[in-house]
């Protein structure tokens, strides 16, 4: 493989580069954000509700959120962690709401990393 850059792409060196200097905190914080976006649209908790609703997608999307936060609980400062655990609740317990029949307590998206949520 040659380290010349490539011409195909000429642009995926200068998007390296500009990641290479974004902390991991930060990484790791916008992706549970775009998670967090993502389960609440398919909650249906955004303007359009019912529209976009998944309870399924929503269950993944919560379960991946609470692995990535349990994951990098000590990688990130309770400064970054606090409000992405308090937004991560607040999906489980819309979750909870949300379904024609709820799951046993500790069985809901991602309360394999959390522990019981209770509504």
């Amino acid at each position: 493989m040659s380290d010349a850059p490539s011409t195909e792409n000429p642009g995926f060196d200068a998007m390296a580069r500009d990641i290479a200097e974004v902390p991991a905190v930060e990484v790791i914080v916008t992706v549970a954000v775009n998670l967090m976006s993502a389960a609440a649209v398919k909650l249906g908790l955004t303007e359009e509700g019912e529209e976009h609703k998944d309870l399924d997608e929503a269950r993944k999307l919560v379960h991946a959120l609470a692995g990535l936060l349990d994951a990098s609980t000590t990688e990130i400062s309770t400064f970054h962690a606090s409000p992405l655990r308090d937004g991560l609740k607040s999906l489980q317990l819309a979750f909870r709401e949300a379904s024609l029949v709820p799951d046993e307590p500790g069985t809901g998206p991602g309360e394999k990393y959390t522990g019981p949520v209770y509504g």
